[in-house]
């Protein structure tokens, strides 16, 4: 740790110490390294049947993180107050990128979700999660005195519609995120909380709505409610199986049977399944209680940092890692209808997972900013 001394006003010299958060790194580390362990575990079957490679998720994972890992360490080493200047170019980025996918995207689910740019093909709607971020910071730190105002939060979530109703049109769930991580950042942000009943209100009507528009979103409705009978409701069932028949220790690492094609996406959506079922309750406690550690050190940054718009930074991170982890337990247990969202760092995914480390590169450069004061 790097440092300076200064003179106080009684001649006791402190001395200054730059901060990095090694916790909160040595758990993202650790949460990849066991995402790919469980990964192997639960798609070693799938690869091997449909492209004659027991590794081939594996592999493909390994890539794309390293990917995130340059991404990470970019956003980690560049200092975070320089996006301020990019948060709107950013935004409209995004914004257009989505609006693109409407008409050249090329189809995922009967959806288009994905976007090719020469080699590259990724999910603009990933994007969108990480320019809400820079760019709602943005507006933070520059209007947060007149957030008690309700009709400059209302002004806010204004701007923010026209890419929230481009995505949701796409994929009603990462609509639903993208606007919801802009609302917990306002949330802590404006001091008076009352405004939200309001926002909560308007969002329950958007949800309504888009569920109205497609008739899939209503049979995902009708398998969430029951599953045994519900035409769709197969991947839910299965989960359930792989759950119940893990029990509290589960049946040991590799020892999973119902991912031996029975439990659909269970490399993407449903990989909580396959880690119940394979460490137990037990197993899958574990990794909740380490998500949980890696949102309190962000808490702690977020309370530290120099400036409001890192701190709006961590806290829109924050908002997108709780709200992955929550959705995602609570699709694969039947706590919700199924929506089609990733277990971060653990489930399979090139957008995902290299948007998600770059999220914690701004959170490690936020960090960096913290400055401790030692006593000489």
């Amino acid at each position: 740790m790097a440092g300076k001394r200064q003179q106080t006003e009684n001649g006791i010299k402190e001395k200054e110490i730059k901060y990095f958060d090694y916790t909160f790194l040595f758990i993202i580390i650790f949460l990849l390294c066991f995402g790919l362990v469980m990964l192997y575990s639960s798609s070693s079957f799938i690869g091997l049947k449909n492209f004659g490679d027991g590794a081939f998720y594996l592999k493909l994972q390994i890539r794309n993180i390293l990917v995130g890992a340059f991404g990470m360490t970019f956003f980690a080493v560049w200092d975070y107050r320089r996006w301020k200047k990019w948060g709107v170019l950013i935004y409209l980025l995004a914004f257009i990128l989505c609006t693109v996918v409407l008409f050249v995207g090329e189809e995922s689910h009967g959806q288009a979700r994905w976007l090719r740019l020469g080699p590259i093909k990724f999910q603009p709607s990933e994007f969108a999660k990480f320019a809400v971020i820079i760019f709602v910071a943005l507006l933070v730190d520059k209007v947060s005195r007149r957030l008690k105002n309700i009709k400059d939060l209302g002004k806010i979530i204004l701007i923010l519609l026209p890419l929230v109703g481009v995505v949701a049109n796409n994929n009603l769930s990462t609509g639903i995120i993208v606007m919801a991580i802009a609302v917990c950042m306002l949330f802590v942000a404006s001091p008076k909380y009352w405004h939200f009943v309001a926002v909560g209100i308007g969002g329950a009507i958007f949800m309504g709505v888009f569920l109205k528009l497609a008739s899939y979103r209503s049979d995902r409705l009708a398998a969430w409610q029951d599953p045994e009978n519900a035409k769709n409701g197969y991947q839910t069932l299965m989960g359930l199986y792989a759950i119940g028949s893990g029990g509290l220790f589960g049946k040991g690492l590799g020892n999973s049977l119902q991912k031996l094609g029975k439990v659909p996406e269970l490399q993407n959506d449903m990989i909580f399944s396959i880690i119940c079922e394979e460490l137990g309750i037990f197993g899958a406690m574990c990794l909740i209680l380490l998500f949980v550690v890696l949102l309190w050190r962000m808490m702690v940054i977020a309370n530290n940092a120099r400036d409001l718009y890192g701190s709006m930074l961590v806290v829109g991170v924050m908002a997108h890692l709780a709200i992955h982890v929550m959705l995602n337990i609570a699709v694969v247990t039947n706590a919700l209808p199924n929506t089609g969202v990733t277990l971060p760092f653990i489930s399979y995914g090139g957008t995902s997972i290299v948007f998600l480390m770059s999220e914690m590169g701004l959170v490690l450069s936020v960090s960096k900013g913290i400055r401790l004061e030692r006593i000489e």
